[in-house]
Parts: structure tokens; sequence; C-alpha cells
């Protein structure tokens, strides 16, 4: 079956790893992958993929509702899976009104645009909106988020992805819109901007900088490997039931310090380090306002309806990721350093 699918936020962290898995298992769909290409959208992430016939970069901002509509129009999209988000805590802090932008008008646009171009005529279409599990809150000790645990966003980046989801389920219970919505807990893997916790420390310990660490390290949170993420995807996206809600977890707890010493112990060791060497670059800070002090996610549901679990058990994912950060410096300092924004210039500017 053709399919004309519109992943938003594709050249980002997990939208790039879910372009790569459909570009490559579905020939047959065209995939049409639209990112305003802001700090964290690095197209370099899909060279492998940007030659494939099947593969089309879009850039354009979905807050731009006429832009968005004529997309839908003239490529005829039936699908779409909305990653586009602004997604770091900490910068949703400094500058909420960004977030409210792009989570949530950004989300509305695509929206009215889906609703526009199918035209009550849902059949076979399916907006597939990509969430968090921020947006449930915190949880305490003991306990997990199921798909029915009522939201308590305590950040503006969790306030605003909870307004993006109520939006999603109002245009199905209001227009009929055939919606599914996935809430994930914290991903890890390649080509993950390195603001986020995993990428930030291992090349601060790469390069002998202190490692902060909010409060005591004692917040807890559940990690997911990208690439069981975008199988999941995938699979909810195929074979989920309209109008439901999928969490999507990595059934791994880690407290934030004692992940970070686990880090130190596979960068120390690729690096040819004594063993903890690295632990004298731990540095406490003063704690992030509003930090939530544990998530965790059931992802029964996922597993029991779709028979979905992830893949790797979480030291065999740090394993696999540290060694690609180490084995991709390159990347990660053309990153930091903003060339990374000279790949859309040199590649597409002129197509």
């Amino acid at each position: 079956m053709k399919r004309n699918i519109l992943i938003t936020g594709g050249a980002g962290f997990i939208g790039s790893h879910l372009v790569r898995l459909m570009v490559n298992k579905y020939p047959e769909y065209q995939i049409f992958n639209l990112d305003k290409l802001t700090y964290a959208g690095n197209l370099a992430n899909l060279a492998d993929v940007e030659d494939k016939p099947n593969y089309t970069f879009i850039k354009e901002d979905i807050c731009n509702f006429e832009a968005v509509r004529a997309i839908f129009e003239e490529n005829k999209i039936d699908a779409v899976i909305h990653l586009a988000a602004e997604s770091h805590v900490d910068r949703s802090i400094e500058d909420p009104f960004s977030f409210a932008q792009t989570n949530v008008l950004g989300t509305l646009s695509l929206l009215q645009a889906a609703k526009w171009q199918w035209k009550d005529n849902f059949e076979g279409k399916l907006f597939y909106h990509v969430s968090t599990d921020e947006v449930y809150g915190a949880l305490g000790e003991d306990g997990f988020f199921v798909e029915t645990t009522p939201y308590k966003p305590h950040s503006p980046y969790s306030a605003s992805k909870a307004s993006s989801d109520h939006f999603v389920r109002a245009f199905h219970d209001t227009y009929g819109l055939p919606v599914v919505v996935s809430n994930c807990s914290n991903n890890y893997g390649s080509y993950q901007f390195p603001e986020k916790l995993i990428p930030l420390f291992i090349n601060n310990i790469r390069q002998n900088k202190p490692l902060p660490v909010y409060g005591k390290g004692e917040n807890v949170r559940d990690w997911l490997y990208v690439e069981d993420h975008a199988r999941a995807i995938d699979v909810i996206f195929h074979n989920g039931k309209v109008g439901e809600t999928y969490n999507i977890g990595g059934f791994n707890e880690w407290k934030n310090i004692d992940l970070i010493k686990v880090l130190i112990k596979v960068v120390d060791k690729e690096l040819g380090r004594l063993e903890g060497a690295s632990e004298k670059l731990i540095t406490y800070v003063k704690d992030r306002a509003g930090h939530d002090l544990r998530y965790a996610i059931d992802s029964s549901k996922l597993k029991n309806e779709l028979g979905w679990e992830p893949s790797l058990q979480f030291e065999e994912g740090i394993e696999k990721t540290v060694r690609w950060y180490l084995q991709n410096q390159d990347w990660l300092d053309n990153v930091t350093n903003g060339e990374y924004q000279n790949y859309y210039e040199k590649m597409y500017k002129n197509r």
C-alpha cells in the first residue's frame, strides 16, 4: 500500500531514527521530513538516506499554517507522525513563549491542515502525536504512569506538551479526526543533541570538563533506547487503535547519580583510563526549578496489545551509545560549534 507520510521534526534526535527506519523498511511509502532546522535539527543525521527515492526533505516551520496546508495539498499527505517540538526543560524555564508557540500552536497548525486536507473523509488517514511522560507530573517512590494517569505538568515544557495532547484528543472528539497518542520516557542513543544528560556527560568526560549534577542526583528517570522507541512508533502507527494512547518505556529506572557513575565507568574504560577516574569531575549544582523527583512508565498495554518490548538491556544500550559518540567526535564537535547548520546550505539550497 502506498502512503504519503509527513514526519515532523525528522532531522532531530528521535525523528531522524524514525525517518531512517521508515525510509528503509517501507520503500513503497513516500516519507516527507518537515523540519525547521533549529539548533537541534541536523540533516547530517540522515546523510545515509537523503538520496533515497522515497525520501523528501522540506524546510519549514510547523507554525506557518498556510505553508503547512500547501505541503499537505501538494504532496497528498494521508498520515502524519508529529515529533517536532521544543523539548529541553531548562530552555523552557528561560523562554516559555517559544515552547507554547511551537508545541501548542504548531500542533494546532498541523491538526487544522490535516482536517482541511482530509475534508472529513478520514478513511485510511492517521494523525500520530508523539508526546512525553512529563505531562503526568511526578511520582513518589512507588507506582508507574499508565495511560489513564491524570495530567499534572510541572514545567513550561511539560505544560506545552500537555496542551498539545489535549488539542489532538479534542480534534478526535469534536471532528472525528483519526488520532493516536504515545507518551515516552527519556530517550538515549546516537545523534542526540549534547544539551541532554547522556551525550553532554560523555562529551564532558572525554574533555575532562565538570559534570553538573542537579541537587544530590537523586531524581529518577526511566530510560528508553531511541531505536526501540522508533520501533514502537512503527508498531503503533500500523497497528494501534484510533483514539487510544500508548505509553512507551524502557523498564529502566535509574537515579541520575547512579546513571552518571555508569557513564563514567564505561567512558573511562573506552578511553583507557582507570575505572572511576572521572568521578572527580562530578559537580553538584543548585537544583532545577520544579524538578520532578521520579518518572516511571508502565508499557504493559503496548506489550500486551501490540507485542512491543525493548530489545536492549540498559547496560548494553549505554555501551553502544558511548562507543558511537566516542567514534563520531567530528559529529559532536560540529554540533557543539554550530557548523552542522552549514550542511543544509551545502546539500539543499541549490537543489
